[in-house]
């Protein structure tokens, strides 16, 4: 067999493997461009024209649901 040396250097090479490992892909620059490119490709940039649409039909539909409700509640105050 190979004495105590071999087995301090198995030891050493179990422990600094995994660490080693961990240490390297744990680096933020490892990371940076992969996660820029891949945070541009799921939340692009949001469009003006798309955010006033977008709020132009809330309103259409509060506006809606509003006067659904005046209505009914005339209806009910007419009926009473």
């Amino acid at each position: 067999m190979g004495g105590w040396q071999l087995e301090v250097f198995r030891m050493a090479v179990y422990i600094s493997f995994p660490v080693g490992l961990f240490y390297f892909f744990n680096q933020p620059s490892f990371f940076e461009n992969w996660m820029m490119e891949k945070r541009a490709s799921l939340f692009p940039p949001q469009d003006p024209n798309a955010s006033k649409i977008l709020e132009d039909f809330k309103e259409k539909q509060e506006l809606r649901r509003e006067n659904k409700m005046i209505a009914a509640y005339n209806a009910k105050k007419e009926s009473s």
